[in-house]
């Protein structure tokens, strides 16, 4: 079973530790989130390995030494790198929590970062600040149960002005954006086509690029949405016949892709 992973908030910690100057061996006292959660409620005894991570690549593989100081014992540990060619979901903003439903199983599949999106059949509505929250929560709890080093960048909310920019500046960088919609006509293998051709860029100049995946809400998107997208570079397929939610249609488009960029079926 690979080891808990516990995400540190670094920002909130009541004694802040470089983690820069780790070492082998060091001690380091849990902070108070990690250690009500991994020693009261995961019962971790003394020899039970666990794994720390600021979310930014930073990943630590320690040991229980003392329950009742939470003290623990530095493994190893490493920095990982964020990946050349990245993954970032565009997600409409939908009822019933299934947004937040799909950024969580993104989160686990690999997705690099999450932008909300104010679509024009959008019913539900960004709320500052209370929806960031439950957002952001939601993508760390998913980067922990997932073992994640890098919890999803969250992005700032925008309307369909705001993925007309996007649009607009893959064009520029050499980026891509895929549309979900159940009526286009460009295939999946399309898209796989075009992410091999980026994949072989990245390669070639090792500048990193981004695959945006816009999912609309149980609308669907407005046509005049989907004409502003095209006209702007975008392109627009559909998975299959059968119509998906909201909460689901990213998650598989992202598994797909995800196979198609070699991360699915590779050993770290």
């Amino acid at each position: 079973m690979t080891d808990p992973l516990f995400l540190l908030d670094t920002d909130h910690e009541d004694t802040p530790v470089n983690y820069d100057e780790l070492d082998t061996g060091w001690k380091l006292t849990l902070p108070k989130s990690v250690s009500r959660h991994a020693i009261s409620a995961m019962r971790l005894e003394p020899g039970d390995r666990l794994q720390l991570s600021d979310g930014r690549g930073l990943r630590i593989h320690a040991c229980l030494t003392d329950k009742a100081t939470a003290q623990a014992e530095v493994v190893r540990f490493s920095k990982e790198a964020q990946p050349t060619l990245r993954l970032s979901l565009i997600q409409a903003l939908a009822k019933s929590g299934h947004d937040q439903q799909a950024i969580d199983a993104a989160t686990q599949i690999g997705v690099d970062s999450v932008i909300p999106w104010q679509a024009d059949r959008s019913i539900a509505k960004w709320k500052p600040g209370k929806s960031q929250g439950h957002w952001q929560q939601t993508l760390r709890a998913a980067s922990e149960q997932s073992r994640r080093a890098w919890v999803p960048q969250l992005e700032d909310c925008i309307n369909s002005k705001g993925v007309l920019a996007v649009c607009r500046r893959a064009c520029v960088h050499g980026d891509m954006v895929v549309v979900l919609h159940q009526d286009a006509a460009c295939s999946w293998k399309d898209i796989e086509e075009g992410v091999a051709a980026m994949a072989e860029h990245c390669l070639d100049d090792g500048r990193p690029r981004t695959i945006n995946l816009l999912v609309g809400p149980e609308g669907g998107i407005s046509d005049q949405e989907i004409e502003l997208f095209t006209g702007a570079g975008a392109m627009v397929c559909q998975l299959g016949d059968n119509i998906m939610r909201a909460s689901l249609a990213g998650p598989v488009a992202l598994s797909l892709l995800s196979r198609a960029l070699g991360r699915f079926g590779r050993v770290s």
